[in-house]
């Protein structure tokens, strides 16, 4: 309960201020400042709107904004991945930075991830032919737009006290019965690809499935009890911050009709050159500051 209420004091005064954002036209007005960038790279002007929504919500809202704007399908291929490594800024940066990373770090990383994901799928992307199919916005008074938040927030609540809850009881069953320790040493040679230790295994796992945000209570857990040195966490941080949640969110985009290869693959190629670069620094500090022994010598 402890954790569900930190994640839900942080989401619910989020999600309301990007409500009002939405609902007084200051997002687009704020996107407007990054269009050119986009037309650089080879996108439409209207992925910076996009791209600024993501950044403050969730793959739902980008989706739903997908489905109002006339991109084709190879644009729309692009700006979802762009959004599924940049996408709901305030609480993943939060969670990422209570278990170990820098915040500022993440933040650039990510937004880096998008713009390089981005130039490297214009470049090697075949053409694909059609548009996405677009639906009509439909539009409500701030008081309707208030009470739908409100709902939506109500359910929100509850999903996710029963997600972390749910998680929390499976992963101390998990530990009980010493299944962690098998699924570390299945995952263990995929773990040595991504440049990451066994011992994270399972919240590789978490990440990647229910993603960083209903994820949270789990790292949070590892962080605070000291299961996981700081250099590993914040590896780990590194890959999650690119690829994760890649099972939920890239079905999401392949029911709009995107091909979900497209949507997996390239975020953990970029996750795993991430890491490995990261590794590499630290490997670099450890060898210009070398740590020196000091034994005690008694005469």
């Amino acid at each position: 309960m402890k954790t569900s209420m930190w994640f839900l004091k942080i989401m619910l005064p989020v999600s309301l201020f990007v409500t009002l954002l939405s609902y007084f036209n200051i997002l687009p007005y704020i996107s407007s400042f990054a269009a050119p960038l986009f037309t650089l790279i080879g996108l439409p002007g209207d992925a910076a709107l996009v791209f600024v929504t993501s950044i403050f919500t969730n793959i739902y809202t980008v989706i739903a904004l997908l489905a109002t704007l006339d991109f084709s399908v190879r644009e729309s291929l692009i700006m979802a991945t762009m959004c599924l490594i940049s996408h709901n800024f305030i609480v993943e940066t939060l969670v990422l930075q209570k278990t170990g990373s820098s915040a500022r770090g993440m933040i650039f990383l990510r937004v880096a991830g998008s713009f390089v994901a981005a130039i490297v799928l214009n470049w090697i992307l075949p053409e694909m032919g059609g548009k996405m199919m677009a639906e009509t916005a439909v539009a409500m008074n701030l008081g309707d737009t208030l009470i739908h938040w409100l709902e939506s927030s109500l359910m929100l609540c509850v999903k996710i006290v029963l997600m972390i809850t749910g998680l929390m009881i499976l992963q101390r069953v998990l530990e009980e019965f010493g299944v962690l320790k098998i699924l570390s040493s299945m995952l263990s040679p995929l773990m040595r690809v991504f440049g990451l230790k066994p011992d994270v295994a399972f919240l590789w796992l978490v990440g990647n499935t229910v993603g960083l945000a209903y994820g949270s209570a789990i790292m949070l857990e590892y962080a605070k009890e000291g299961k996981l040195a700081h250099q590993e966490a914040d590896l780990l941080n590194y890959h999650l911050a690119i690829s994760h949640s890649q099972l939920e969110d890239p079905l999401l985009f392949m029911v709009m009709g995107l091909p979900i290869g497209w949507l997996i693959f390239p975020r953990v190629v970029l996750a795993i050159i991430v890491v490995w670069i990261r590794r590499g620094i630290y490997g670099l500090r450890a060898h210009a500051h070398p740590v020196v022994k000091v034994e005690n010598v008694s005469i």
